[in-house]
């Protein structure tokens, strides 16, 4: 299994409806894309515990997107509904960081 993790930032300037409309852009694409298996959205909690390092940016979002291989990913990433939404979310966001990861199998 792939999952994409997406931590993002809006821009301070977006509004309210703006914000809506990305995270609404991200779940027709996460529900039009057929390679997709899983799409999760959340929020940062407010008050972290005290485990979580200081002095590193915050990213109040993160999405969450499960395929089931790599090329799985790949037919997402050339989709056009992405392409759409990368476009909308560039526009929006302020700074974020993207990973893809393998989740199972042996862990070096």
């Amino acid at each position: 299994m792939i999952l994409h993790l997406v931590l993002f930032r809006p821009r301070p300037d977006l509004s309210d409806e703006e914000r809506d409309a990305l995270l609404e852009a991200m779940r027709t694409a996460a529900r039009g894309i057929p390679s997709v298996r899983r799409f999760r959205v959340g929020t940062q909690i407010d008050e972290p515990p005290a485990y979580v390092l200081g002095g590193f940016p915050s990213f109040p979002f993160v999405a969450l997107l499960e395929f089931d291989d790599e090329p799985g990913l790949r037919a997402y990433l050339a989709h056009p509904l992405h392409a759409a939404l990368g476009a909308q979310f560039n526009a929006a966001a302020e700074a974020a960081l993207i990973y893809d990861y393998v989740l199972g199998g042996d862990v070096r």
